[in-house]
């Protein structure tokens, strides 16, 4: 009986630091990205794509042209398309920012962010995308890009946060995906047609920087 006490006791005390540890995680990266007068423009993308790869210099140069458009650039802080992003976004002499996940493997923080947060929670970082973004850049990606990109359509659509452009770069990787949700989701009527308005197709950087801009306007 005193052990299972004992269990109970630390459990409890286990679960408070964890609540305390959340909330330092939400205040810290509210003050950071408040601190930020710029909109946020946020890249997604693989962090396995390589440094001489077309994916990884279109988000480079998009991140740079945006950030000399006066756009603040924020990716998940790590290798691959957040990295080139971070990239083009310091050379623009821009604000790029990385929120950085901690993972026993593959995520590394990049050497571009000059700001930048870590967190220990995906849930969190994810409110630090949405709630400081004014479009989501979306390039070839896994398991986490996707993640992101249909947790900002759900918000989007339920009406949860303002509206605002899912850029997929790219239509030969995006394609087939799209066309998937729109011929099976709408023929069951599990979305509205209107939905998929939510997307977009650009095939050059410069195209992603005038969807972006037509959407502010």
């Amino acid at each position: 009986m005193k052990d299972r006490e004992n269990y109970v006791t630390k459990k409890l005390a286990d679960e408070s630091w964890r609540m305390f540890r959340i909330m330092g995680e939400f205040v810290a990266g509210f003050e950071e990205m408040d601190s930020i007068e710029k909109e946020g423009i946020s890249f997604f993308g693989s962090a396995r794509e390589k440094k001489n790869s077309v994916f990884y210099k279109a988000a480079e140069e998009t991140a740079h042209l945006l950030a000399k458009k006066n756009y603040a650039i924020i990716t998940g802080g790590g290798a691959g398309i957040m990295e080139a992003a971070n990239k083009g976004a310091a050379k623009a002499k821009g604000i790029s920012v990385g929120l950085n996940i901690s993972l026993p493997h593959e995520q590394r923080s990049n050497p571009y962010a000059n700001v930048r947060l870590e967190f220990r929670y995906f849930y969190i970082r994810k409110v630090m995308f949405v709630k400081y973004s004014n479009a989501f850049v979306v390039f070839p990606g896994g398991f986490g890009t996707f993640d992101e990109l249909f947790e900002a359509a759900t918000l989007i659509q339920t009406g949860k946060i303002k509206p605002f452009p899912i850029i997929l770069y790219n239509r030969e990787f995006w394609g087939d995906f799209y066309n998937l949700l729109k011929k099976n989701l709408n023929k069951h009527k599990f979305i509205d047609k209107r939905d998929m308005d939510i997307f977009h197709f650009a095939e050059s950087p410069k195209q992603i920087v005038e969807i972006i801009n037509e959407h502010k306007g």
